[in-house]
């Protein structure tokens, strides 16, 4: 029995970072941010705020909106920013939550990795009729910031997004898609401190060696290439066309590489909804939060059909086809 989203949650921080902000700190000007980036916004979380603590809201509206209340038997977390090395952000997201014993753990593929989690939901689910999945992406970029470096902090934001995931009748819900990932190109996007290759230490956080950093245009020539033909590849096997795709719903890079990515395919821009413009990048939070922005501006309907897909650091990519329920 197929699978499909039952309920949503969406969660971003009351803290708006405007692009005069980012100016001062990256010493550019706000114009710059908004032509190179179409970003006019991103939402900050307070200092003393975990990724967890940005999960729960959105977690809690998605698994109240489920039908029957039934909780879930797997929890998924989509992060690359957890709240601490080790346990798992979705075991502690567990407990705030006050869910019983489940299957509960970490996902992270970068920006990619909510829809890695969709997918492993999927398959979970497929074999064990009436069970559900609670999958998250919730992540923080405000604290691995370079705020001196004007091509990355002016694009990324914090936030959290999440859904229910259960079966739903023949014909709807996740038909398929892809994962792929390019470990060769891994040092595009990254976070070099923290972990048993070099260890956060003093000399590590004087080198900058615990922000993050990015190759902003090999990234960007990998996510064009990647989305084109992963989107190719998921329409081919299941005999469809752009045409026949209601919605878009596209991880939120930023503003020009969607708008570039979409003249280039022949994607019609009513049919993508864009967040990045007020957000910002959330990350593995990014899918999920335009899903929610995509349906809160028109209800989904039942039977529309949905191309998902994202790009993130590893390099990563990911896409899912389904039909609405």
């Amino acid at each position: 029995m197929p699978t499909g989203v039952l309920s949503i949650g969406a969660h971003v921080p009351e803290r708006v970072v405007d692009n005069r902000t980012v100016a001062d700190w990256s010493g550019t000007t706000p114009d710059w941010i908004a032509e190179r980036t179409g970003v006019m916004e991103r939402r900050y979380a307070e200092p003393g705020t975990a990724t967890s603590d940005l999960a729960l809201p959105a977690a809690r509206e998605a698994l109240a909106g489920a039908p029957d209340g039934r909780p879930p038997a797997a929890l998924l977390v989509a992060t690359c920013t957890p709240d601490v090395p080790q346990p798992s952000t979705a075991a502690i997201l567990q407990a705030k939550l006050g869910l019983p014993t489940l299957a509960a753990f970490d996902v992270n593929a970068v920006c990619s990795g909510f829809l890695y989690g969709l997918t492993v939901a999927d398959a979970l689910l497929r074999d064990r009729p009436g069970e559900r999945a609670l999958v998250v992406g919730a992540d923080m970029f405000s604290g691995i910031m370079n705020r001196t470096d004007r091509r990355t902090v002016s694009l990324f934001g914090d936030g959290a997004g999440a859904v229910v995931l259960g079966h739903v009748p023949d014909g709807y819900g996740v038909h398929g898609g892809h994962l792929v990932a390019d470990g060769e190109l891994h040092r595009y996007v990254g976070v070099d401190a923290g972990g048993t290759s070099l260890p956060l230490d003093d000399a590590a956080r004087e080198a900058g060696a615990h922000l993050f950093h990015m190759d902003g245009r090999r990234v960007r020539d990998y996510a064009m290439s990647t989305l084109h033909k992963l989107v190719g590849q998921t329409l081919d096997d299941a005999g469809l066309g752009l045409a026949d795709i209601d919605r878009f719903v596209l991880h939120q890079a930023n503003t020009r590489l969607l708008t570039a990515f979409a003249d280039e395919a022949g994607i019609d821009p009513a049919r993508m909804t864009l967040t990045a413009p007020r957000l910002g990048n959330t990350a593995a939070a990014s899918v999920p939060l335009t899903l929610a922005a995509t349906h809160a501006e028109r209800p989904l309907e039942r039977g529309e059909r949905l191309l998902f897909a994202a790009v993130g650091g590893g390099m990563t990519a990911a896409t899912t086809l389904m039909t609405w329920y």
